[in-house]
């Protein structure tokens, strides 16, 4: 619940663009500037600490995130003073990107990438892209020094293997490098062939040993994923096969009740703990279940993101807080990564309920923020289910403002029909960058 209930209503934003300018205020001020460039505190509330461990370069808390949501606010508002903030963060990231060593793509250099390229395109920059590159040149001679063909870890999931490879793939289409989309080709035909790709036995924290999670950053959904992706990219029978195992355990794991699907947090132990939001629920099953329809064109596959959709609404969020859907608002698990989803089904299908009730939850998070015009929006949450009394309030894109704002820019996006922008998509969304259906 919001820190700031006293404050009238008529002081909130009245709409998702003003709420992500008000989001982008706050994070502002928590801008950190040396000769290198800019970084972001990860909260600048003297009232607590950030909810997650310290990454100031990274996509899931850090710079990087910050960066594709200036961009974005610059695109929806037209005020270049966001393209500086944008550019400073930008900055720093080619500066300082040497220093990392993790490759990932929420977490280290991928994302960083995905960053750097995004930047050097909206803001003409080539050498941005020039980092960009060097960084997919880094992790491409990282992965071929394993020994076992192209490879960096021994996980498959999205959090490790899977969201690297997706990175790689991106960077061959932004920069025109077949040999990126080669290696991310080549370590994905070795997870491929792993037994019901995407799970790992006993590899999450606080989870039992022999738990088997079927969620999308670090379980099957998002592997099954990653499979279907590289079928739509190379058309080979193996990345479909494999993509279609995962998304059948998947199933054989869901409750269903009629149209309704929901899927546990784990197996066998957590069968009637169904989160919600992107990282372990519905809202990143079904945008599995989406790609594998985008690149086969099964319609039972569309009816199955469809299901899970339905699931999300009949669990009563946002006005209903349930074990897997707590006080919590960012991309990550939250009220944000929701309306991505139901944002990105109404663009493929043009189902306008879908649109209403992502319009729904956008009213939810605008009523939480605290804040005003002068300091700006900032959502305090319970980032950690099991510590529901450590409440704090985050700048980055999967944990904080960041993505919350980005989230708003994507809805005011969808209801822009007559003037159509492109939104920043992570390599892992299958949804339209541009939020409109076909038919319009």
């Amino acid at each position: 619940m919001s820190l700031d209930e006293i404050r009238a209503p008529s002081a909130r934003a009245d709409s998702p663009l003003a709420a992500a300018v008000m989001a982008g205020r706050w994070i502002r001020s928590a801008a950190v500037d040396d000769e290198r460039g800019r970084r972001w505190e990860a909260n600048p509330d003297p009232r607590g600490a950030s909810a997650v461990t310290p990454e100031p370069w990274s996509l899931y808390s850090g710079a990087a995130g910050i960066v594709l949501f200036f961009l974005e606010l610059a695109a929806a508002t037209g005020h270049e003073a966001y393209l500086e903030d944008a550019r400073a963060g930008a900055r720093r990231l080619a500066a300082t990107w040497r220093e990392q060593q993790d490759l990932t793509l929420y977490h280290g250099l991928t994302g960083v990438m995905v960053a750097l390229m995004e930047a050097g395109w909206a803001l003409g920059d080539d050498g941005f892209e020039a980092e960009a590159a060097a960084i997919a040149d880094r992790i491409v001679s990282r992965g071929a020094e394993s020994g076992d063909g192209v490879r960096w870890s021994g996980e498959p999931a999205q959090r490790g293997e899977g969201g690297i490879i997706l990175g790689l793939l991106r960077a061959a289409a932004h920069l025109g490098r077949p040999a990126y989309e080669a290696a991310a080709v080549e370590a994905g035909r070795r997870i491929a062939r792993l037994p019901v790709p995407g799970h790992r036995f006993g590899d999450c924290a606080d989870l039992p040993l022999d738990a088997v999670t079927p969620g999308f950053l670090a379980g099957t959904s998002g592997t099954a994923f990653l499979l279907a992706r590289l079928y739509g990219v190379t058309g080979e029978p193996l990345f479909l096969g494999a993509a279609r195992s995962g998304a059948a355990f998947v199933r054989e794991v869901s409750a269903v009740t009629g149209g309704c699907a929901v899927v546990p947090h784990h197996v066998p132990q957590a069968r009637d703990l169904h989160y919600l939001g992107f990282c372990s629920g519905s809202a990143g099953v079904a945008r599995m279940f989406y790609e594998l329809y985008r690149v086969a064109g099964d319609p039972g596959d569309l009816e199955w993101a469809q299901r899970l959709a339905r699931g999300i609404v009949t669990s009563g969020a946002p006005g209903r807080r349930s074990e897997g859907y707590w006080n919590v608002a960012c991309q990550c698990c939250g009220t944000a990564g929701l309306i991505e989803l139901f944002v990105g089904l109404w663009a493929a299908t043009g189902d306008g309920s879908h649109l209403d009730y992502a319009r729904v939850l956008a009213a939810d998070l605008m009523g939480r923020a605290t804040g005003d015009e002068r300091e700006g929006y900032r959502w305090y949450q319970a980032y950690r289910r099991l510590r529901p009394g450590e409440v704090t309030a985050d700048t980055g894109y999967m944990v904080g403002a960041a993505g919350i704002g980005a989230a708003l820019l994507h809805l005011d996006a969808a209801a822009q029909a007559e003037h159509p922008r492109r939104v920043i998509l992570l390599p892992d969304n299958p949804f339209p960058a541009i939020p409109l259906p076909h038919v319009a």
